[in-house]
């Protein structure tokens, strides 16, 4: 017995064949879907449990399946390029955001962070995300609304971040800022007033003169502690059998992710640039020298 959820019309949904091809349509009344030859009526779809299976005229059989959020950025309608899934994992632990978190996200893109952010702080948490293009703020919320519906813990402003943010917002209080932008490093002197004591700043760009830049301006702040920066490489894997090997073909560099602490200045690399060492403290020291002996 199938209890998958029932198909509903207007829901965005993938079609399976016995390759494991995925075919991405919304549903729609009426309307119909072509495959190798055969037309799928959206009338015979809907009403379906996910998870379940449709039979073709020739005797082909297809999944129905409601996309994972992973699967459905990858085929979704985009303005802005997408982040990967497995940027968005890293970036929802890393950033650490928690149910009932407040989220301040500059570059809303084609909705691909904002999506998981939303479904990370959930229905107690709340999302402002700003976007300076039109054409990619309608492309996102179409996005965010057809696969979340209804969202009204988001706050989706179209203006640039870089220019200034609303008062309100720049008060204080966020606990996260998340920041998919070219030039983060614009938007910093925002988010050193609009995050909280103890909140984490993340920025994702795809490369390294933009992270070199990204950090130079956290320093600069004098605020942040604990800035680290790393990139996601993942690598399927091919199990027949007997027969395991790596695939040919993985997803590699896509992004840089920094992460940052605000904390008060002078402890962990904040305060100024020319701040003195304390006597005796020779760690750094000790830890290349431990790291050469390896």
């Amino acid at each position: 017995m199938n209890n998958g959820r029932l198909l509903q019309n207007g829901q965005r949904i993938h079609l399976v064949d016995k390759k494991s091809r995925q075919y991405a349509l919304t549903l729609k009344a009426g309307e119909t879907f072509q495959y190798s030859g055969e037309t799928i009526p959206h009338d015979e779809l809907i009403g379906k449990p996910d998870g379940s299976v449709v039979t073709l005229s020739r005797g082909k059989r297809m999944l129905i399946l409601l996309p994972t959020l992973g699967e459905y950025v990858l085929k979704m309608p985009r303005g802005a390029q997408v982040i990967y899934p497995k940027d968005l994992a890293m970036i929802t632990i890393w950033a650490d955001i928690y149910p009932g978190a407040r989220v301040f996200e500059a570059g809303t893109g084609s909705g691909a962070l904002t999506m998981a952010l939303l479904r990370a702080v959930g229905d107690r948490g709340s999302v402002v995300s700003y976007e300076a293009r039109e054409d990619f703020a309608k492309t996102a919320m179409k996005n965010i609304e057809r696969y979340l519906g209804p969202v009204p813990n988001l706050t989706a402003r179209r203006q640039d971040a870089a220019e200034g943010i609303e008062p309100e917002e720049e008060a204080g209080g966020f606990d996260r800022v998340v920041l998919d932008l070219p030039e983060p490093w614009r938007v910093i002197p925002h988010a050193v007033r609009a995050l909280r004591s103890g909140g984490l700043y993340l920025s994702y760009v795809p490369t390294i003169p933009q992270v070199m830049q990204t950090v130079e301006a956290l320093e600069r702040a004098a605020v942040f502690g604990l800035i680290e920066t790393f990139e996601t490489l993942l690598r399927t894997w091919n199990i027949k059998g007997r027969s395991v090997r790596p695939d040919h073909r993985m997803v590699a560099h896509s992004g840089f992710i920094t992460v940052a602490r605000k904390v008060e200045p002078g402890l962990l690399g904040t305060g100024a640039a020319e701040a003195e060492a304390e006597p005796g403290d020779d760690s750094d020291a000790q830890e290349q020298e431990e790291e050469n002996a390896a």
